[in-house]
């Protein structure tokens, strides 16, 4: 089997005021394969529910969730330029758009529903799906890298500036961040919205800025190895750690603690005292050693049984432990602790199995790129594999397309859909004791 696959994982950590059953605290998972789809859920690391699946359309290579209510979109390989939202507890389809071209990835809060192709965006209000901005003549994005933030108090997209380079733009702040000399292969949003992760395609160096303003604030070392395909940047829910998964069988998990003064006694920690004796080189030193001197290297590392294949990772709470978690292109998922003291090896605490190998999707060629960003965690799409399944340029005022663009049939039954209702799409679980997906609550 080709391991050209790209799953798609996000925590599920919505902050709601809603009732402890609705355990906002799970992760959420969304796996497309050569049948149809998968959603899956877990709340304790022995116990992986499947909540929903789907045989209704093959070939899905796209598919994401709204967190953990009953709102899923995905694409098929069969209509690549097509894109349905199903409620799928109740079965039905509530709506699909077409466009120009394939699409490559979709991002939604919410707020917001972002589809992404080549060159253009087209950002949708979830509440109605009404298309409300279009961003043509985007910068060349084979891979439809871009990231949405999930806070409730903003709506950040980023996305590259460049085909060439390492430039962000961050949209709604009209904000341009040169991240990087080379182009862009992940991006992620912290859950606050209020810091934005990046990483080039040479997968050596790892930056966090802060949005709107696009200060750099941290610089990670993933590792010496050059040109290492970066797969997956994510966020922990509390914004303190950030993990990151490559083709190498390493996941790499950085802590976001800036190295502060000693404590009262004047005592320091041998970290410390070294970023302090670098710190003051640093000033004597040619840009390019001293940059490499400033750079941080992993808080705690997981690895992983195979390499070379796609995979994505997130960092989320299960059980009040802290969780480092690793879908592959394989069908697998893994769970590791990781200790947030000392940090150090992570321990394999749990494996899953989503799908059969004969159900993954085989998409030769396929540049589809799913980005996770954890937070409340956003549920999770994996394209191409097992699963499909981050300027401001022209857009017509009244916020539809420019004349000549496609943006289509959407078939509303009678009336606007608000697709962030929760009384019309509750978060779903399965209930204890019962067969997954035969009930929800």
């Amino acid at each position: 089997m080709k391991q050209n696959h790209h799953p798609n994982i996000r925590a599920t950590t919505e902050p709601r005021h809603r009732s402890p059953d609705h355990n906002p605290t799970g992760v959420s998972l969304a796996l497309g394969t050569r049948a149809g789809y998968q959603l899956f859920s877990l709340t304790l690391v022995e116990e992986l529910d499947c909540v929903h699946k789907s045989a209704d359309t093959p070939g899905i290579y796209i598919a994401e969730r709204l967190f953990s209510s009953s709102l899923v979109v995905v694409v098929s390989s069969n209509e690549p330029q097509r894109m349905h939202i199903y409620h799928f507890r109740k079965g039905t389809e509530i709506c699909s758009y077409s466009y120009p071209h394939r699409i490559l990835s979709i991002k939604l809060n919410r707020q917001r529903l972002v589809v992404c192709l080549q060159e253009s965006i087209y950002i949708h209000n979830i509440k109605d799906m009404k298309l409300l901005q279009t961003l043509f003549n985007t910068p060349s994005n084979p891979s439809g890298l871009c990231a949405l933030s999930v806070s409730q108090s903003s709506s950040y997209l980023a996305y590259p500036g460049s085909a060439t380079d390492g430039e962000v733009i961050v949209y709604d702040t009209n904000s341009m961040i040169p991240a990087h000399d080379s182009p862009l292969a992940a991006l992620a949003f912290s859950a606050s919205a209020t810091n934005l992760a990046s990483a080039s395609e040479r997968g050596t160096v790892i930056r966090v800025f802060s949005v709107p303003e696009g200060q750099r604030l941290f610089e990670f070392r993933r590792g010496m190895k050059r040109y290492v395909s970066i797969n997956c940047l994510c966020f922990s829910p509390d914004g303190h750690f950030l993990c990151a998964s490559s083709n190498t069988e390493t996941v790499h998990v950085f802590k976001l603690d800036p190295l502060g003064p000693s404590g009262g006694d004047g005592a320091a920690t041998w970290t410390a005292y070294v970023g302090k004796m670098f710190s003051a080189a640093s000033s004597y030193l040619p840009a390019q050693v001293s940059g490499v001197m400033s750079q941080d290297r992993a808080f705690a590392t997981a690895h992983l049984l195979s390499t070379g294949q796609r995979n994505v990772c997130t960092l989320v709470p299960i059980q009040k432990l802290l969780r480092l978690l690793v879908a592959t292109a394989d069908g697998q998922l893994f769970i590791y602790d990781v200790d947030p003291q000392d940090g150090g090896e992570c321990r394999l605490a749990h494996s899953h199995r989503l799908t059969g190998v004969d159900d993954l999707m085989d998409l030769e060629g396929s540049k589809v790129s799913a980005q996770v960003s954890p937070s409340y965690a956003e549920t999770a799409a994996l394209p191409a594999s097992s699963v499909v399944a981050a300027t401001l340029t022209g857009y017509s005022e009244d916020g539809g397309a420019k004349k000549g663009e496609v943006i289509p049939e959407h078939e509303f039954a009678t009336g606007p859909v608000r697709l962030d209702d929760e009384n019309e799409f509750p978060p779903v679980s399965i209930q204890k004791g019962q067969t997954p997906g035969a009930s929800f609550i």
